[in-house]
């Protein structure tokens, strides 16, 4: 009885002790993040230039159509071949064969679509590697029957240079902006938290499709100018500010 009396009376004088416990929680402040979207190019000459060309024929049927347009295709490749252009850079981009119908009213009158004929069609890609040389090697092209001329579009083959280049120079000018701001903000430094990159190579638009029914002695070499093409890259930073 007596053991028993004397637990009841630990666990009772053990109450107050819990019901006076308490947790103690400390929340630390947490630093203002400025977040930073900068952009910077780095141009340069270009040292590729793409060539879209091609050959479109006509006959009354299919099968015709695409073999005077096979014929005509295996000579411009051999032209391409011939002005020093490797197979590797030339690569097929489109074969199409399309019924062609004639929709015209004669003498006023409408009448249903009238068919004329079909028209095949062999698209090429062309990779040119000496600059100087595009606007004679369009010209052999059209001398060798293309139709079609779609570009030049100009770039750099290897864009990896530029685009290091531009990345130091964009995280050096997020790096001043930052400083900047914690300054401003009167905070002692900005601590680099995140980096998020996309960059791009600055390829030119490829310009719309020109015909090239025309002889290629009748005039000078076509002037082409490279101009300078572009590498740029944006640094999406994030920067904590410290005191």
């Amino acid at each position: 009885m007596k053991s028993a009396l004397a637990l009841m009376a630990l666990g009772a004088a053990a109450l107050p002790i819990a019901a006076v416990a308490q947790t103690s929680v400390t929340i630390a402040e947490t630093a203002p993040v400025v977040t930073l979207n900068v952009t910077e190019s780095v141009e340069a000459a270009p040292n590729i230039a793409t060539v879209g060309t091609g050959v479109q024929t006509r006959a009354q049927t299919a099968q015709a159509a695409m073999q005077d347009n096979a014929a005509k295709t295996e000579k411009l490749i051999a032209a391409l071949a011939k002005v020093g252009i490797a197979k590797k850079d030339i690569q097929t981009s489109g074969i199409n064969l399309n019924a062609q119908y004639d929709y015209s009213n004669r003498d006023g009158q409408p009448e249903g679509p009238r068919f004329i004929g079909y028209e095949a069609s062999n698209q090429l890609t062309v990779k040119l590697r000496d600059i100087k040389k595009v606007g004679a090697s369009l010209d052999a092209f059209v001398a060798a029957g293309a139709t079609n001329i779609n570009g030049p579009s100009f770039s750099i083959e290897d864009p990896s240079p530029l685009i290091q280049q531009a990345r130091g120079t964009a995280l050096k000018s997020a790096k001043t902006q930052a400083d900047f701001y914690a300054q401003a903000a009167g905070y002692r430094t900005a601590r680099l938290i995140s980096i998020a990159e996309s960059n791009s190579g600055g390829q030119p638009p490829m310009p719309m499709m020109q015909s090239a029914r025309f002889k290629a002695d009748a005039a000078p070499v076509t002037p082409v100018e490279p101009g300078q093409v572009s590498a740029s890259v944006t640094l999406t930073v994030q920067y904590a500010l410290e005191k």
